[in-house]
């Protein structure tokens, strides 16, 4: 009986020691991240039976049980991915926004100085220094979209110095988890048992990793897990470790990819296969905000120096020389996929031939082995390329696309029409006097004539610059007949009047064109207005200018750009057009840091409904050791009074 006794308070004072030795690892860890509290599980012992019914035998501990909710863990996991996308998202567009929107280094400033330098320009064009003013706000100007250009131009290098040493940390995760995973498996065969220890461990990596790049856990024979990440490409797959490589992209040297590593070969991903974690957050910003940005500004660029020049074309300067190109304007940038087939022969070139169509978006150029086909990034709009082979630049949102040669299926290009615009943006025009601030015609009429009309200034289109159209020599016209009618056009050139929306185009050489006051009459690109009456016989004298240095109607022209709507088709000016960035990248900006304080209390939230399970409360420790020392106590008294029944025994015996 004592012998049964002895062995009853020894199972009892093993339970107890192995719970108080479990209470105090609880206690020790209780600050270590992603550690899971552990109990200890208990259970009577196999009774024995006797005549007089069955007698307990003591009490066995089953197991060690580690207190961890999955789904709760994918909660936390799923509201910590998320924080941490949006957190490296705002870190970036933060810079972004506080660059556009500085009232001092923003683009807005400059342009505002700009015309009012060409505004002053055109209220006094003879004056040297209102022409030198145009010139040093035009480089400020300059200044200013290559500054904010570069800017962005270094925070696109952060981005991609900062995915690739999230590779290499993901790439040390990963290995470590397929190590643990190993060790579990191993540790878990045939025992029925958890190494409690080793899967906190696990899924701490897990944690750490799932900040990086989202994760999804699948689980396995043997307390092995399948890591997944991103939209579900397969990371972790019992011990073996998949690795990811930063690369750069095989169609834009400026951009960093993630690609799988399969031999020797990698394979590169889609930046949307890689969602969440701050790695997804640099892959997000980087495509919908960055890009749009710096295509935006380049947009601006491009839409204001091509139209700036157009009209400057359209003047003469100071020594009645024509105007040449006042700003330069950037060229799209096309990048061939070094993966295309070796012997393919396909060359596709861009050219920006409306400014007023253009988009934010990029371009890719495909062969599917039947057909071309240029795909708009943003939406992903397809635009066959029709006819082929071409008989002509095919024109889509203000882009040229000439596409030439044979290729081979899955062959394609990437085509960025403005992403260089800010930063190849530059002064042409470097003397004061080179600015055609005139026009290249004046009018003239005799004070002789009898009726009561007058003469516009005149100006010029873009058909003046035709080969042949120019003037060269005074065009006299004159009233005669009856209705009235004009003669002495140049007998080359078709003339259009247009009254009240309405064009009527008479051919070279019509010997009368009817009069009609407020009319707007228009050959070889030069558009006059008469109004008054007239009598037979009045004259009115069309002439090359020749005083450019004191006319201002081209600066007029010129400053008149700033307030009309150019680009969006017609919709937006230079100053709304980036107005309309700045809202863009302030408006994210501010949904971002909004999303990430709601996924912070989110965060908070499931952290705590995960800690009542998993985390350790150091009172409810210190009450369980309490309960252990009593229970050891315990089961030693059991033990002392098995032996003192057994002295018992033995002193009858003597």
């Amino acid at each position: 009986m004592s012998g049964n006794l002895l062995n009853i308070g020894k199972t009892g004072l093993f339970a107890a020691q192995v719970g108080l030795s479990t209470t105090g690892h609880n206690i020790a860890n209780a600050n270590v991240a992603g550690y899971s509290r552990q109990t200890v599980v208990q259970a009577s012992g196999i009774a024995q039976g006797y005549g007089y019914g069955f007698m307990g035998s003591g009490t066995e501990v089953e197991q060690i049980k580690r207190y961890s909710d999955s789904f709760l863990n994918g909660q936390v996991r799923s509201a910590q991915t998320q924080v941490s996308s949006l957190d490296a998202f705002y870190s970036q567009i933060s810079q972004v926004d506080n660059l556009l929107s500085d009232t001092t280094s923003g683009l807005s400033p400059a342009l505002q100085d700009f015309f009012k330098g060409v505004q002053d320009m055109a209220s006094n064009p003879s004056s040297a220094a209102s022409r030198q003013a145009v010139l040093s706000n035009g480089e400020s100007l300059v200044s200013r979209f290559q500054g904010i250009d570069d800017r962005l131009t270094e925070i696109r290098q952060g981005v991609n110095s900062e995915i690739t040493a999230k590779v290499g940390v993901i790439n040390s995760y990963a290995q470590q988890i397929g190590q643990l995973n190993d060790k579990i498996a191993q540790l878990s065969t045939g025992t029925g048992n958890e190494p409690n220890d080793l899967m906190d461990a696990r899924d701490q990596l897990i944690a750490d990793l799932n900040k990086e790049v989202k994760t999804t856990v699948t689980r396995g024979n043997n307390n092995s897990l399948t890591v997944s990440i991103g939209s579900g490409q397969p990371l972790v797959v019992g011990n073996k470790a998949f690795q990811l490589a930063a690369t750069t992209s095989p169609t834009d040297l400026s951009r960093v990819q993630v690609g799988l590593v399969t031999g020797s070969k990698v394979t590169v991903l889609a930046d949307s296969a890689l969602s969440g974690g701050e790695l997804g957050g640099l892959m997000e910003f980087r495509s919908g905000t960055l890009d749009r940005t710096q295509n935006s500004l380049g947009r601006v660029a491009i839409g204001l120096a091509q139209t700036f020049n157009a009209q400057h074309r359209l003047g003469i300067d100071g020594a009645g020389n024509p105007g040449g190109d006042f700003f330069k304007v950037g060229v799209p940038v096309v990048g061939r996929n070094i993966n295309n087939a070796v012997g393919s022969t396909t060359d596709v070139q861009a050219a920006i031939v409306d400014p007023t169509a253009l988009t934010q978006s990029d371009y890719k150029v495909s062969y599917d082995g039947t057909n071309y086909m240029v795909t708009r990034l943003s939406d992903n709009k397809p635009f066959p390329v029709t006819p082929f082979p071409q008989t002509g630049p095919q024109t889509i949102d203000g882009v040229a696309f000439t596409v030439t040669g044979s290729a081979a299926a899955g062959d394609s290009f990437l085509v960025r029409p403005t992403i260089n615009g800010a930063s190849d943006f530059a002064m042409m025009v470097n003397e004061r006097n080179s600015i055609a601030a005139a026009a290249p015609i004046s009018t003239s009429l005799p004070l002789s004539n009898k009726g009561t009309v007058t003469i516009s200034e005149g100006n010029v289109d873009a058909s003046y610059l035709t080969p042949g159209n120019a003037l060269t020599a005074p065009v006299n016209l004159t009233v005669g007949g009856a209705p009235a009618g004009l003669s002495g056009f140049p007998a080359t050139q078709a003339v259009t009047v247009t009254t009240n929306g309405v064009a009527t185009t008479y051919p070279a050489g019509t010997p009368s064109i009817p009069f009609t006051a407020g009319a707007n009459y228009n050959f070889g690109g030069v558009n006059l207005k008469f109004a008054g009456t007239p009598v037979a016989g009045d004259t009115f004298t069309v002439s090359p200018n020749t005083n450019g240095s004191a006319d201002n109607r081209n600066a007029r022209l010129l400053g008149n750009l700033q307030t009309k709507p150019i680009l969006d088709g017609g919709k937006a000016t230079y100053q709304s057009a980036y107005a309309e960035l700045v809202s863009f990248v302030g408006n994210k900006t501010r949904e971002v840091q909004v999303n990430g304080q709601a996924g912070d209390t989110l965060l908070k939230q499931v952290t705590a409904a995960q800690q009542d399970v998993s985390g350790v409360n150091l009172d409810e420790e210190a009450t369980n050791l309490l309960k252990y020392q009593q229970a050891y106590q315990a089961a030693g008294k059991v033990m002392q009074m098995a032996s003192t029944l057994f002295d018992t025994v033995l002193s009858i015996s003597r």
